[in-house]
């Protein structure tokens, strides 16, 4: 009985020998590509041990086939699984380094994405546009009105009440935050992406809160322009608002234009239903939201550092002219086929 059961323990592991004998000089080549290419990227790798590295790839699948099929030991099966699973990575996984798909995403991704949502860009630029014009005309005919749209503690002392010199100094003065440059940015990056995250967030809703909150941000907007063109500051308070206000503005709109896509495909599903349909829309509206993020940050870089420490109204005028031209350009004309 002894000698049977012996007989029977050994005859699975010299199965294991024989069949790894046999192919064990595969796997180790195999296993040589992976890690350079795990180590060194898959560029490294020349034309012939690309398609080496396919050939050893199927070869090691068939072989874990057939060690599953026979019930070899459970060692040489974690092995090949294991190799399997990192072959399978080299060879199927993305061949952008990180480098490379920033590059794709900024130079090609994210332009398309906001070409393709134009007229949902169009619709919140409207009624953004649409709640500058109404705060500025109400605020003209009665200043007053100015408490209306902007809450006293957000306008920090400026307001009817404060006299033109006042204004001035914030306008060509020290910032509130005591002159913490880096600081206030970091303040200013946080409380615009919230204002952004919470336009893209209420789409949800069928989108009718992001009109709400594009024409509310352009109430106040449109109050602080009309309250400092009374007292003949009208020049100097958008040479102050316009070199960090052309991308963060536009940034507002991209997360409002991301929200009415999101509103969209909930209310007009098309042809897929309204879970597909979010699912295909919410990708596009997600680039646009993460490119609005980064124009944000550069917003508040300028806002906290730049505008306080530089005064000259046509050096402030020449900051927002450039970002406006550099903008209009990347949206219009990066990503297109002739310029890949």
């Amino acid at each position: 009985m002894s000698d049977v059961a012996q007989s029977a323990t050994s005859e699975p592991a010299l199965k294991s020998a024989a069949f790894r004998r046999e192919r064990e000089a595969t796997w180790r080549e195999l296993e040589t590509l992976v890690n350079v290419a795990e180590s060194r990227g898959v560029r490294r790798l020349s034309a012939s041990e690309l398609v080496q590295l396919a050939r050893l790839y199927r070869a090691t699948l068939s072989a874990l086939s057939v060690a599953r099929a026979i019930s070899l030991d459970r060692n040489l099966l974690e092995y090949l699984e294991t190799l399997g699973a990192r072959a399978y990575f080299v060879v199927y996984g993305p061949k952008r380094g990180i480098g490379a798909t920033l590059q794709h995403f900024f130079g090609v991704r994210l332009p398309e994405a906001v070409r393709e949502c134009r007229r949902h860009v169009g619709l919140a630029s409207l009624f953004l546009l649409l709640g500058v014009a109404v705060g500025w005309v109400m605020t003209s005919h009665d200043l007053e009105h100015f408490h209306t749209f902007v809450d006293v503690e957000y306008a920090g002392g400026r307001g009817p009440t404060a006299t033109t010199e006042e204004l001035r100094d914030v306008l060509y003065g020290v910032n509130e935050h005591g002159g913490d440059l880096s600081a206030f940015a970091s303040y200013l990056f946080s409380h615009n992406a919230q204002i952004g995250i919470m336009s893209f967030a209420l789409g949800f809703l069928a989108g009718v809160p992001v009109f709400f909150l594009l024409f509310l941000n352009g109430l106040v907007l449109g109050a602080f322009g009309a309250l400092h063109a009374e007292r003949g500051l009208g020049l100097d308070f958008w040479g102050w608002v316009l070199p960090h206000g052309v991308p963060e503005i536009f940034a507002l709109v991209l997360c409002g234009a991301a929200g009415l896509v999101i509103g969209e495909s909930l209310v007009f599903p098309g042809r897929h239903g309204r879970i597909e349909n979010l699912r295909l829309r919410g990708r596009t509206a997600g680039v646009i939201v993460v490119g609005a993020v980064v124009m944000l940050f550069y917003a508040a870089f300028i806002e906290g550092f730049f505008r306080q420490l530089v005064e000259a109204p046509a050096a402030r005028y020449s900051l927002a002219a450039l970002n406006a031209a550099l903008l209009a350009a990347y949206f219009i004309w990066m990503g297109r086929r002739r310029w890949r």
